[in-house]
């Protein structure tokens, strides 16, 4: 029997409506995962009105002791490594090694936030008042409305969540309906590590449902933050509905990420940087690769190195240790893939498969692993010659296509690398360090990697995008904290009397006509 997936309110389950939908696994499409009922915008609102009742006591919880409960869920995550791992590939179809690193993803940001609990400092300041002291203080923003997408299901959600309860918020989080499985696994996960009931509720819902929802929550004055990790276009909205009820929304978009590969770069390393950046995943990263800009001379070397590479790579069945990657995540994903190539024009080139589109006996791909007509299994591709005004140039392609272009100088790599205005990951190949801080210093990107992959954040540095790739707010380490905590000041007069600042301050009268003799 198909396990059929609620959300909750007040950590109960929620009466299952009539609107369901299966989360099928992408990669064996007779696999239903689960059956989801999504809720309606009563309940969004109703888990919002929880949370607001149950976040007073939780940040009343002293924060090592938080801080304790962000362990507690490490751990459990830990004990649950392989059955998470093998939920996350089946719903979602990443290698089970993709798999594993995101799992591990959740581990490390919960060792690293779970001292956070007790470095979550303010500072004492000086006064320009005799017997006064001055304070600052971190306080809980209070309920943070989540939402996220399906191609990290349990590992970015962490990246909101986890620093979030530590800092004494409570939180309702609206995962992926195609990642649902996913999802109500972590969500039993974090109750299970001593998170009280209300303090964090899953809301399983669509898009128009969770929009209507995070604008009558704001209206009623019920949410204090929203997070979002999604499309540019749809973030853009939420941006300006959080603008509307003066919030600042954490926004993490998407991108159109350049990697650079200059004259005197490791062509061999700057190939296995590109081939996980522009396939690992599928392409289905807001950090995958997007378009190659390879300096002339190197062009047509580097060219034949990749397509050999590319066209090399195993694809298929994602439980397979030797496969790059498996299906595309979901027909809504697919369909949205096939419309991108459309996008190919007469004066680009096409390699790196067999094929273009969805793999099948009719369209077959060399050395598939696997069988492909069980899944949404799609070629790579690999579109040269493409050009600044081309839509595969401008727009982010959500799949296993990058565009390759050439460059003559450094200032003009730079140029096209942030030509298409998204600003969330940049790389560069290149052994000459004045060429890596000189890219640095010019590209927007908020995270830039120099001989590595687009792709490939750790939980201790900051994340995040500007541009059409968000609003500078940033996650992971400890720049998130100013997402999920709000600075209070204080002053604390002991003199006994009224000490006006600005008026009632000791003056020094100094001799600022003096000169020293001249010798």
């Amino acid at each position: 029997m198909t396990r059929l997936i609620v959300s909750t309110v007040g950590g109960n389950p929620v009466e299952p409506q009539d609107r369901r939908e299966p989360s099928i696994n992408p990669s064996r499409l007779d696999d239903v995962v689960a059956e989801v009922a999504l809720a309606d915008v009563d309940t969004f609102v109703a888990a919002c009105r929880s949370a607001r009742r149950a976040q007073r006591a939780w940040a009343d919880v002293p924060a090592p002791v938080r801080g304790r409960v962000v362990a507690n869920l490490g751990r459990l995550v830990e004990a649950n490594f392989e059955a998470l791992t093998a939920l996350v590939t089946r719903e979602v179809g990443k290698t089970l090694a993709e798999a594993r690193g995101e799992v591990q993803e959740i581990v490390d940001t919960c060792d690293f936030f779970l001292g956070e609990g007790r470095r979550l400092y303010g500072q004492t300041v000086p006064s320009e008042m005799p017997d006064k002291q001055l304070f600052t203080f971190r306080v809980p923003v209070g309920v943070a409305a989540v939402v996220t997408a399906g191609n990290f299901p349990v590992a970015v959600p962490s990246w909101y969540v986890v620093p979030a309860l530590l800092c004494g918020n409570a939180v309702v989080w609206k995962p992926a309906e195609y990642a649902a499985a996913c999802a109500d696994a972590f969500a039993e996960l974090i109750r299970r590590a001593g998170v009280p009931d209300g303090v964090l509720d899953v809301v399983h819902a669509d898009g128009p449902t969770t929009f209507a929802g995070l604008e009558t929550g704001l209206r009623e004055g019920l949410i204090d933050k929203i997070g979002f990790t999604g499309s540019s276009e749809v973030g853009a909205r939420v941006g300006e509905l959080a603008g509307r009820h003066l919030q600042s929304a954490c926004l993490e978009l998407g991108g159109k990420n350049p990697m650079v590969v200059t004259e005197d770069a490791d062509l061999d390393l700057a190939v296995h940087g590109a081939l996980f950046a522009g396939f690992g995943t599928a392409g289905q990263r807001c950090t995958s690769l997007g378009t190659l800009i390879v300096q002339e001379s190197v062009l047509d070397e580097f060219t034949r190195r990749l397509e050999e590479a590319v066209q090399g790579a195993a694809i298929g069945d994602p439980t397979d240790p030797s496969v790059l990657y498996g299906p595309l995540m979901s027909e809504r994903f697919a369909g949205r893939y096939d419309s991108y190539l459309q996008w190919l024009e007469d004066h680009h080139r096409v390699s790196g498969s067999s094929g273009v589109g969805r793999i099948s006996s009719g369209n077959p791909r060399a050395g598939f692993v696997g069988d492909p007509a069980t899944g949404l299994f799609y070629h790579p591709v690999l579109v040269h010659g493409v050009r600044p005004d081309d839509k595969l140039f401008q727009q982010e392609t959500f799949g296993p296509i990058v565009g390759v272009t050439r460059y003559s100088t450094l200032d003009e790599a730079v140029e096209l690398a942030d030509a298409p205005g998204y600003g969330l990951s940049a790389a560069i190949y290149t052994t000459d360090p004045r060429k890596a801080f000189t890219f640095r210093r010019g590209t927007r990107a908020g995270m830039v990697s120099i001989n590595n992959s687009t792709s490939g954040a750790e939980a201790h540095l900051p994340f995040g995008g500007n541009g059409r790739s968000g609003n500078g707010s940033r996650q992971s380490g400890v720049w998130v904290l100013d997402q999920f905590t709000r600075w209070q000041s204080m002053n604390w007069d002991y003199s006994g009397r009224l000490q006006r600042a600005q008026m009632d301050t000791v003056t020094i009268s100094p001799d600022l006509e003096y000169r020293l003799p001249a010798s």
